[in-house]
């Protein structure tokens, strides 16, 4: 709802209980949730118009790690599987999407394209790809994550038959 709360529930528990933790440091709606794959219990979340904050949270203690002030409505958080960066889509005033480096969060590249809220990220299967979905009725292809180099080449054998495999879809 539009409490502003963020409410983090322990499974653990008997389900006639209430939430382990209610937080409520935001100014506006939480519109955005993202577990952190390099940090085991860090969530992050994103305020809406009111609040324009990314928040960080120590999911086991319900402690606040870290606030930033994004200048504008934060919709979607999606985090860099291979790196410490997340990247935040918003809303108004400006449509982008940002790239920042975590913890430290220092902008490291701001996305334009849309002309409306961007509501909805997700990542491509390899990682690297995101696409965003917006109110301007657009979905835009971003290549913003990079995997890391390999080390080593594979022999030629094995790459024929990797190369092969790729081109198999399998659903289910």
């Amino acid at each position: 709802g539009n409490d502003n709360k963020l409410c983090l529930w322990d499974v653990a528990a008997s389900s006639g209980t209430g939430p382990r933790f209610e937080l409520t440091d935001h100014q506006a709606a939480v519109k955005a949730l993202a577990w952190s794959p390099h940090e085991r219990n860090i969530l992050a979340t994103g305020g809406g118009t009111a609040d324009r904050c990314i928040k960080f949270w120590n999911a086991k203690n319900g402690a606040l790690l870290n606030s930033i002030d994004t200048e504008s409505q934060v919709c979607a958080l999606l985090w860099n599987p291979y790196e410490k960066e997340i990247l935040s889509s918003h809303g108004f005033a400006r449509n982008q999407l940002c790239v920042w480096k975590y913890p430290s969060m220092v902008k490291v590249k701001e996305l334009h394209g849309h002309t409306a809220r961007v509501l909805h990220l997700a990542r491509s299967p390899d990682g690297e790809m995101v696409v965003s979905g917006a109110a301007d009725e657009t979905l835009r292809f971003w290549n913003v994550f990079s995997a890391p180099a390999k080390s080593k080449r594979l022999p030629q054998a094995e790459t024929y038959r990797n190369k092969k495999l790729s081109k198999t879809m399998h659903i289910r």
